[in-house]
């Protein structure tokens, strides 16, 4: 039932009420000022006059209260009447609805959605209690929305940080090379394409608001370059630790402490890497996929590999069917159980250090399933931790 009609309702029966209780107050002060005598004369039929008992002065009093009650009952009943309708109409139909619309108004005030408002009929109030709770869920979903673009945007600055501290390293690594005269013949063109890298990824992470849109731009790349890359950063990055870098299926069980014929190959010389059939050889050979990515990983890996390990890092370059496997081991004290089951979190750090966000593995794994692979992480028992990235490739 809607207001106006409710009301009218209400108004109605309150004031037949009123009528009928003021109809009979006026009967009753009619009663009462008829047990009075009423004084004067009468003439009877023969003529003969008669003289009325006379009211005493009391009863005069109160016959004219009695009248003066039956005019002020026919004004006070029917405007009592009209103010009980009111009262009536406020606590039945608006009191429920307004205290509940008051309290959700508080706790909005406040920024606390987190509750339904509830419906209490289907009036007008009703509606508005309705439409109060879908702008309660509204705003709820934009706040959520926008808690959601600001820890985005957390990640997504916390994986530029991270992604252009490997780069960076790698780029003053080469500078205190240049300074100390040890440089070797590809310096100055490391140092131009680390330069364009870090250009290239300034400018893609600008244009995203998401790390799922990182754009994945494959090209063939030689997988000697591959070799070369892994290399020059593992010893750019851990200049003090025992670094192997080996390739093709004879890596595959490859841990630190055991070496392989391809660590003895001459400088500027690097193994072929297999294809998935035994004895079958692919050749030095190119891959598609995207390069940068691919370093970013490789980076992220091996610096994680650089801080944990204790003497040696192993790394792995292999490629099955379409998929390319990238492995990097240490002989640290290996990753947490809690990360090797649940798979790398953002901001997920193995120890407590202002200098690194916790999002390097995350990121490797982002990347990696917009490469069509996937991130492996495990312990290998007595020889600490193994990361393998696989990217997907069109030979």
């Amino acid at each position: 039932m809607g207001l106006k009609k409710a009301f009218f309702l209400l108004a109605v029966m309150c004031l037949l009420g009123s009528l009928l209780l003021t109809a009979a107050v006026w009967a009753g002060c009619s009663a009462l000022r008829s047990a009075f005598p009423a004084g004067g004369i009468a003439f009877g039929p023969d003529g003969m006059i008669t003289y009325l008992e006379e009211p005493t002065g009391e009863q005069r009093a109160v016959s004219a209260a009695l009248g003066y009650i039956q005019i002020f009952s026919c004004i006070l009943f029917p405007v009592c009447g009209l103010a009980g309708a009111g009262a009536l109409f406020y606590r039945l139909k608006c009191r429920a609805p307004i205290m509940i619309l008051q309290e959700g108004v508080l706790r909005i005030r406040k920024q606390d959605l987190d509750f339904a408002i509830p419906v209490v009929s289907d009036d007008e109030l009703g509606q508005l209690c309705a439409a109060f709770e879908t702008m309660r869920a509204e705003l709820l979903k934009s706040n959520q929305e926008l808690w959601r673009q600001a820890e985005e945007r957390k990640r997504l600055n916390a994986a530029f940080s991270h992604d252009l501290r490997n780069p960076v390293t790698v780029l003053k690594g080469t500078v205190k090379q240049l300074r100390q005269g040890t440089a070797d013949e590809q310096a100055l063109s490391r140092l131009e394409s680390y330069t364009l890298r870090i250009e290239q990824y300034v400018e893609v992470m600008g244009s995203i608001q998401r790390l799922e849109q990182m754009p994945v731009c494959k090209k063939e790349v030689s997988c000697a370059v591959l070799l070369e890359e892994l290399e020059e950063t593992a010893r750019l990055l851990a200049p003090k630790l025992r670094v192997s870098v080996c390739a093709g299926e004879k890596a595959a069980d490859t841990v630190p402490g055991q070496q392989s014929e391809i660590y003895n190959s001459a400088p500027g010389q690097h193994p072929e890497i297999y294809d998935s059939a035994p004895g079958q050889q692919s050749g030095t050979g190119t891959v598609l996929l995207d390069y940068g990515l691919f370093l970013t990983v490789a980076e992220n890996l091996l610096g994680n590999a650089a801080r944990f390990a204790e003497s040696e890092i192993a790394i792995r370059l292999g490629i099955r069917d379409s998929f390319l496997t990238l492995s990097v081991r240490d002989d640290g004290p290996g990753y947490p159980d809690a990360l090797v089951q649940d798979g790398p979190k953002p901001f997920g750090k193995m120890k407590e250090d202002a200098e690194h966000f916790g999002m390097g593995l995350y990121v490797c794994r982002m990347i990696c399933m917009k490469h069509g692979g996937t991130l492996t992480l495990k312990n290998v028992q007595g020889h600490g931790a193994a990361a393998t990235a696989v990217f997907q490739i069109n030979k």
